[in-house]
C-alpha cells in the first residue's frame, strides 16, 4: 500500500532550480535509499517531505492525503526525521531530549514520556545514557539519541539525512546497524546517504537523484550491477571504488 507519493515536485532558490519535477512513490515498510552528487537536491527533497522546506510546485501525498492539508504539528508526528548534525539540545539530557516531543507534540504525561523514552533509548543501545547530555556523548551515541526521539513518536515514516557524515568512521558501524535493524523490523525509510553498503543490504529501492532530477530507479542490484543509464553507472562506480 502507497505510503508516499511524490508527483511533479520543484523546488528553486533564487535563480537555481533545486529540484526539477521529482515523481515516485513508496510503499509501507519500503526502505529507500536516494544518492546522488552533492548538489543534486537530496537534502532539499527530504526537507520537502515533512514540510521545513516548501515546494514550489507539484504534490506530495502521505498515505493519500495532501501534506498541506496535514496540521503540521501532525505531519511532524507522523514524519520522523534523523539529521546529519544530531540537532539534539545541549542543555538536555538524552531522555529530555527524546522525552520533549512526547510531550509537546504528543501531549503525553511527563512520567508516560519518560517510560517511554527510555525504551526507544534501550531499543537503539543507550539505556545506560540516559541521564547523559550530548557534550558527554560520542557522534555515535548523538546520532542514536536521535533515532530514538524519531522512533518515539511512532512515526509512519522516518526520514534520514546522511546520518553517518558526521561521524568518526569508527562510528559509523553502530549507526548503521540502528538502521538494520530497523529496516528488517519493518520500519518505513528514506533515506540520503553515500553508505553504499548499506544500500546494498537493507534498501528495497535506490533512486540515484541528479541535477534535480531521478535520473534511475530500481533494486538495488538492478542500478549497481545493471544500470540502464550511463550516468548512473558512472556514479556508482566511483562510490564503490572509494568503499574498497
Amino acid at each position: 500500500m502507497t505510503l508516499l507519493e511524490l508527483e511533479g515536485v520543484r523546488k528553486s532558490y533564487e535563480d537555481e532550480d533545486v529540484l526539477r519535477g521529482v515523481s515516485f512513490a513508496m510503499d509501507r515498510q519500503d526502505v529507500e535509499v536516494i544518492v546522488g552528487p552533492s548538489g543534486s537536491g537530496k537534502s532539499t527533497l527530504l526537507r520537502c517531505v515533512n514540510r521545513l522546506t516548501e515546494i514550489d510546485d507539484g504534490a506530495i501525498y502521505l498515505d493519500g492525503e495532501e501534506i498541506h492539508g496535514i496540521d503540521e504539528n501532525d505531519l511532524r508526528r507522523r514524519v520522523g526525521m534523523v539529521f546529519q548534525d544530531f540537532n539534539l539540545f545541549a542543555h538536555r539530557t538524552a531522555r529530555g531530549n527524546v522525552t520533549l516531543g512526547l510531550t509537546a507534540v504528543l501531549g503525553l504525561s511527563k512520567p508516560e514520556a519518560v517510560e517511554r523514552a527510555d525504551d526507544y533509548l534501550d531499543r537503539v543501545g543507550l539505556a545506560d545514557q540516559a541521564d547523559s547530555y550530548p557534550a558527554e556523548l560520542s557522534g555515535g551515541q548523538k546520532q542514536r539519541v536521535g533515532i530514538a526521539r524519531a522512533l518515539a513518536m511512532d512515526p509512519e515514516l522516518i526520514l534520514f539525512d546522511e546520518p553517518t557524515s558526521a561521524l568518526d568512521p569508527e562510528l559509523i558501524g553502530e549507526v548503521l546497524g540502528v538502521m538494520r535493524d530497523l529496516a528488517e523490523g519493518g520500519t518505513t525509510m528514506l533515506c540520503v546517504t553515500h553508505e553504499m553498503g548499506f544500500a546494498r543490504s537493507a534498501a528495497s529501492t535506490l533512486t540515484f537523484l541528479d541535477d534535480g532530477r531521478v535520473v534511475e530507479r530500481g533494486p538495488p542490484e538492478q542500478l549497481f550491477e545493471n544500470p540502464r543509464e550511463d550516468r548512473t553507472r558512472s556514479f556508482l562506480g566511483q562510490l564503490t571504488d572509494l568503499e574498497r
